[in-house]
């Protein structure tokens, strides 16, 4: 017997899996035309204001077909950077695996607290275990350490300096200060700014010419800090820097926070989960003596958008700065053995995070990522040698993950060939993205101005990499 009462915000079964099938059908359609779509098109301005504004107006008093409404957001969804293609190598792509997109639509149609344990206990022990795996298996951290999933690595970044900030200044915190090195994620300096860290109190660490943390320049620091009356507290290292990857030197940071009673804080939120392979465990050596880590599943394990982590050595030390109650709460009951992430992190209601995490890493299983990883790897790998054989190019650096930049090369030192140079590199990148197959970005390090290809997106396979050197080739013709 069917008890459902079917009503306009609840429809039978019959009508939901016809609803399903559409918008599956259609997602299914939409991911088989990827390798065939251009990252970016240009939409002409009057139609592009007209679509813009058909979604900036107001709901209507009778609902409208989902079929239509579908195409409609076929055509919001065209309007924009394809992130999900193989040919975004620019930013950190994320291509996002549809096995955590079905995750995901399951989690939101039970709509499962993910709050508080007690409300649905096993989902909890679900993503306890996944954020217990990232903290021992990937992070080496020891037996007991977790964390709590978050929105992405800003977010986390935003937690573990406030658990910080509590545990080492406690109420006073006017005089905390904060070292950062110079290729550190913006969010770090931001996060420091929203936890009440003012500006002049993060100090910027200078790197060396492979950009990584210049340690004794931050133990100078720490030391004429400490001298001024300051109250050194947290150092910030980066396992992968958004620019070119570079990972600073992990186990030698530990040790000078250590030194100094630092809380150690490493925003591996690119480099973490390469930490799955040889190579990516053997470059981040040194990540097991952190405090706390950020990382992103939608970065290196190719999730959704909107997945991000924290973990820690003493989750207790993460409670402590994220406690708090409330007398609604009186009648819910807690658990020993399990957490109420409300009291992790910074959110008081959330959804259950796991399931989007845990469903694609038991589906696939770990040697599925292991093997994309080491494939992104490679293709880095090979990038950098067909660049660095070119030479009209400049490659400054050797990839320790899966970034490398680039710059025209300027025929002589002075200070016009160096202007002509930059001058050029704007023009070889603007070549780059002329047909809107593929689009990488520019950066600047050290005043220069660099090209930079990110090889990331599970769906980025080799002949992706050579058409973008054959459009750096071709570009770089006449320059």
């Amino acid at each position: 017997m069917n008890l459902h009462r079917a009503t306009p915000l609840d429809p039978d079964q019959g009508t939901m899996v016809e609803m399903a099938d559409l918008v599956t059908r259609r997602i299914a359609g939409f991911l088989a035309t990827l390798d065939v779509r251009p990252t970016h098109v240009g939409t002409a301005p009057e139609a592009e204001e007209e679509l813009t504004a058909s979604f900036l107006s107001g709901p209507p008093e009778s609902g409208a077909p989902l079929e239509s409404l579908m195409d409609r957001l076929g055509a919001a969804a065209g309007n924009a950077i394809e992130s999900a293609g193989p040919r975004l190598m620019a930013a950190a792509p994320g291509g996002g695996l549809y096995s955590s997109a079905l995750a995901e639509f399951y989690t939101k149609a039970l709509n499962r607290y993910g709050t508080l344990a007690a409300a649905s206990p096993a989902l909890t022990a679900l993503e306890e275990g996944v954020l217990r795996w990232m903290a021992r298996d990937v992070c080496g951290l020891p037996p007991g350490g977790s964390g709590v999933l978050t929105t992405g690595g800003s977010m986390a970044n935003l937690s573990a300096l406030v658990t910080a900030r509590h545990d080492r200044l406690g109420e006073d915190i006017g005089r905390g200060t904060v070292y950062v090195g110079e290729q550190a994620h913006y969010s770090v300096a931001k996060a420091a700014r929203i936890a009440g860290i003012p500006g002049r109190h993060v100090r910027v660490i200078p790197v060396d010419g492979d950009l990584r943390m210049d340690l004794d320049a931050a133990a100078e620091l720490i030391r004429a800090d400490r001298a001024a009356g300051l109250r050194p507290f947290l150092l910030v290292a980066t396992a992968g820097t958004t620019d070119t990857g570079a990972i600073d030197p992990l186990t030698d940071a530990g040790g000078l926070a250590a030194r100094e009673d630092l809380w150690f804080h490493v925003d591996a939120a690119y480099g973490g989960f390469f930490r799955l392979t040889a190579r990516g465990r053997e470059r981040t050596a040194g990540l097991e003596r952190a405090d706390s880590v950020a990382l992103d599943p939608h970065k290196a394990l190719f999730l959704p958008f909107g997945t991000g982590a924290l973990v820690v050595r003493d989750p207790a030390r993460l409670h402590a700065a994220h406690e708090g109650t409330a007398p609604a709460l009186q009648d819910v009951g807690a658990s020993d053995a399990l957490p109420d992430y409300a009291q992790r992190g910074i959110e008081l209601s959330r959804e259950n995070r796991g399931v989007r995490v845990w469903l694609p890493l038991h589906l696939h299983g770990l040697s599925a990522f292991r093997a994309a990883l080491d494939e992104k790897l490679d293709l880095a790998a090979r990038l950098h040698r067909r660049l660095s054989a070119d030479p009209r190019l400049d490659v400054p650096w050797e990839p320790e993950l899966t970034t490398v930049a680039f710059a025209v090369r300027p025929g002589d030192a002075g200070e016009a060939a160096r202007q002509d140079a930059e001058a050029a590199t704007c023009r070889l990148l603007d070549r780059i993205n002329a047909d809107g197959r593929a689009m990488v970005h520019s950066t600047t390090v050290g005043g220069r101005r660099l090209i930079r290809v990110c090889v990331l997106a599970h769906r980025t396979h080799g002949e992706h990499v050579d058409e973008v050197l054959d459009a750096i080739t071709a570009g770089t013709a006449g320059l």
